[in-house]
């Protein structure tokens, strides 16, 4: 073929290209003109989550079938689609710092009964340390369920090198840091430096940091009460702000959960669901039976189980389309206090907490999963009861500093990899289908964070059942 005729050829294909392109983009748009009117009009806020949801699933699987999930028009509709999902994604973890401050500051604040403090505190953290641990033993009993120790179901896979980039370092972040080491770094050296989240563990210290101001202004509750009740004033007043600003992001949710999902359905590889589908499988297994135990704990304490998730299930949803603990906080504390009667004190406490120790889903299941999966490729039996014994222990303790947002996963594993002396190459193969995954993991990290409270608020007296059995007492859902 001639110059001429090569380069006429490539042009009119660049512009079939770019005009095929710019048609996507403009369903898009037209998708997302209708969930702009349908929330005008009122639709609740759960419809409209869980309708972007579904429609982004078809859209991206549409443009992965008609287009593949690497060519050019993928990529470049999902590079501007992104602007909307990962400008959203940034607002949220902009946010996530000075919520958790602001929130947990302002529990002391909100918090009468001085004398419950202690067991506030050592239930909420019980609560969320014992299901972790029964969560990595359920995530150990997957594995051996599914016959995945050893690794054999990722044969004749490879690891992107974007992923294998990706974990090399946070590795590399990790490399010769002991477990004491790393609950160590937890501490704040610069609570500047961790309200802008320099650091992995910046969400912990931040939480560390507030507890310890919320200490410090109970002691001047007593010694000085006109200067306490200045402070507490004023943290009410960042408090509402705050909020409202987090109220400003949520609105943008069904936009943002659009963009991700059809970003997620485009781009991962369906050839790699497929043949990683017994992992996903094996691991929404060990999640759903998560859920059942925080079921069996609800009926231990004598409360309703169907009325609990009716409640809850607006933040079980926004928790699973979002991916991001820290980013449902808001709707978690909220659902606590007005649906569930907890205590605001106590709902501040478990939502802050929540995000950082003892996440059932990203801290729990899924670090046991891939040791069980990985240690057999170095010798070692996993049925023995030493194994299984040290790696719950291990994943527990591990779980503190596990971050609210994407990434908690990664970090938690990681360390628990690292304190095992266990290879990583194989999880930078699985983590091909982490949003999947993670989908369902955070969903059952919010739960935790909610059951917490409610624990903790019956074991205090400080929950309202009037509220609590009030089947018609729902969050409004609306933004």
């Amino acid at each position: 073929m001639p110059f001429g005729q090569g380069r006429s050829a490539c042009v009119i294909i660049t512009m079939t290209q770019n005009l095929t392109i710019i048609a996507i983009l403009i369903v898009a748009a037209i998708v997302l003109a209708v969930i702009a009117y349908l929330h005008r009009k009122g639709t609740s806020f759960t419809k409209l989550v869980f309708g972007s949801l579904v429609v982004g699933v078809v859209f991206g699987i549409g443009i992965q079938l008609i287009w593949g999930n690497t060519s050019n028009i993928t990529t470049q509709t999902i590079n501007w689609l992104s602007i909307i999902g990962s400008g959203y994604v940034a607002l949220l973890q902009t946010l996530i710092t000075p919520l958790v401050a602001v929130s947990l500051i302002g529990a002391f604040t909100r918090l009468t009964d001085v004398a419950n403090l202690r067991k506030i505190g050592v239930t909420v953290l019980a609560t969320l340390l014992i299901t972790t641990a029964i969560a990595a033993l359920l995530g150990v009993l997957s594995v051996f369920a599914f016959h995945l120790q050893g690794a054999h179901f990722v044969a004749g896979t490879s690891a992107d090198a974007a992923n294998l980039a990706a974990i090399k370092e946070h590795q590399s972040a990790l490399k010769g840091v002991t477990l004491p080491q790393q609950i160590i770094s937890f501490f704040p050296t610069n609570i500047f430096a961790d309200l802008a989240g320099t650091r992995a563990t910046s969400t912990i210290a931040v939480v560390i940091f507030s507890a310890v101001t919320g200490i410090a202004y109970l002691g001047l509750r007593k010694t000085e009460p006109e200067i306490a009740a200045q402070v507490a004033k004023g943290i009410n007043v960042l408090d509402r702000l705050v909020h409202g600003i987090i109220k400003l992001v949520l609105a943008l949710t069904p936009y943002g959960i659009f963009a991700l999902i059809t970003k997620a359905a485009a781009t991962d590889s369906i050839a790699s669901i497929a043949q990683l589908g017994v992992f996903i499988i094996a691991a929404y297994v060990a999640l759903i039976a998560v859920l059942i135990v925080h079921t069996l704990i609800l009926l231990a304490n004598h409360i309703n189980p169907i009325r609990y998730y009716k409640k809850v299930w607006p933040a079980l949803i926004f928790a699973f389309t979002s991916r991001t603990s820290a980013g449902t906080l808001p709707l978690n504390l909220k659902i606590q206090t007005e649906s569930l009667g907890i205590n605001s004190a106590i709902a501040n406490f478990a939502g802050s907490f929540g995000l950082t120790i003892g996440q059932n889903g990203c801290a729990g299941v899924y670090p046991a999963m891939i040791a069980t999966i990985i240690a057999p490729t170095v010798g070692i039996n996993v049925f023995t009861p030493q194994f299984i014994l040290t790696l719950v222990a291990v994943v527990t303790l591990a779980s503190f500093g596990s971050a609210g947002v994407g990434g908690g996963a990664t970090f938690s594993t990681l360390m628990v990899l690292g304190t095992l002396n266990l290879p990583v190459a194989i999880m930078a193969v699985i983590i091909a289908i982490d949003p999947i995954v993670d989908m369902a993991r955070t969903a059952v990290n919010v739960n935790d964070s909610i059951l917490a409270g409610l624990i903790a608020a019956k074991a205090t007296d400080n929950l309202d059942h009037k509220v609590l059995d009030d089947d018609e007492n729902l969050v409004a859902n609306t933004l």
